[in-house]
C-alpha cells in the first residue's frame, strides 16, 4: 500500500493501524528513508530483516519522538547521553545507551545496548507520535545505498506493508552514531553531524571506531 497526497493526521492514523497490525512502514526522516515496525513485535522485526536481506546480528535503531518514548527501553541515560539529547535531538544523531533487560531483545540482537534516534522530519515526528516508537533502519536492500527520494524508497523494498512518501529528505545523509556507554564518546558512524560538532558539545574528542556499515 502506498500513502501520499493525504493529510498528515490521516497518514499518521494509517501508520498507527499498520504498526498495530504487525506491518512494516517505509517513512521519511530528515536524513534518508527508513523502514520500521512495532519494536515489540518479533514477527514484524523479522519481516524487516527478510525484506532487506539484513544480517541477523545487525541491530535496528529505536526511532522515538522524544525521551518519554525511549525510557521504557533504556536502563538509564548518563550525562553524556543527556548532553547529546539536549543539543542534537530532534536531529540526525543516534546515541548508543544501555538497554533495559527484557525489552527490545530481538531488535537489539541480544546486545546489552540500544541505538536511539529522534528524527526531526515533521512527517516522521507525527507518525511516531501516533504509532509509538519504531524499530527501524534505512529502507534499502542491505549493503545498497540509502535512499533520499520518494520514488526510490517506494521501489526499494516492495513487500513493505505501507509507504509514506514526503518528497526528498532535506539532509540527504545518514545520521551520526555516537556510543555513549563508556567514559568517553565513540563515533560509530560519521554522518550529518561532524565529529567536531560532537566534540564541542561533549567537551571531549570523540574517538572514531571502525565498524561495519549498518545499512
Amino acid at each position: 500500500m502506498r500513502a501520499q497526497d493525504v493529510s498528515v493526521p490521516q497518514l499518521a492514523a494509517e501508520v498507527a493501524e499498520c504498526v498495530r497490525a504487525g506491518g512494516t512502514v517505509i517513512f521519511p526522516t530528515e536524513t534518508v528513508y527508513g523502514i520500521g515496525c512495532d519494536p515489540d513485535n518479533e514477527s514484524a522485526v523479522e519481516a524487516i530483516y527478510r525484506s532487506k536481506g539484513r544480517s541477523a546480528n545487525k541491530p535496528l535503531a529505536l526511532h522515538v519522538s522524544g525521551i518519554s518514548q525511549a525510557q521504557p527501553y533504556v536502563a538509564g541515560l548518563n550525562a553524556m547521553a543527556m548532553r547529546c539529547i539536549e543539543h542534537f535531538w530532534p536531529g540526525p544523531v543516534a546515541i548508543i545507551v544501555r538497554r533495559r533487560p527484557g525489552r527490545y531483545e530481538r531488535s537489539a540482537c541480544g546486545l546489552e545496548t540500544i541505538s536511539l534516534r529522534c528524527p526531526s522530519h515533521p512527517v516522521c515526528r507525527s507518525l511516531l507520535e501516533a504509532a509509538g516508537p519504531l524499530a527501524a533502519t534505512s529502507a534499502n536492500a542491505s549493503g545498497a545505498p540509502a535512499f533520499t527520494g520518494s520514488e526510490e524508497a517506494l521501489g526499494s523494498l516492495p513487500d513493505a506493508t505501507l509507504a509514506v512518501l514526503a518528497g526528498p529528505t532535506p539532509v540527504g545523509r545518514e545520521s551520526t552514531i555516537v556510543d555513549c556507554t563508556g567514559d568517553t564518546p565513540v563515533i560509530l558512524r560519521v554522518g550529518a553531524v561532524s565529529p567536531e560538532q560532537i566534540a564541542r558539545v561533549l567537551g571531549t574528542t570523540a574517538a572514531p571506531a571502525h565498524v561495519p556499515d549498518e545499512r
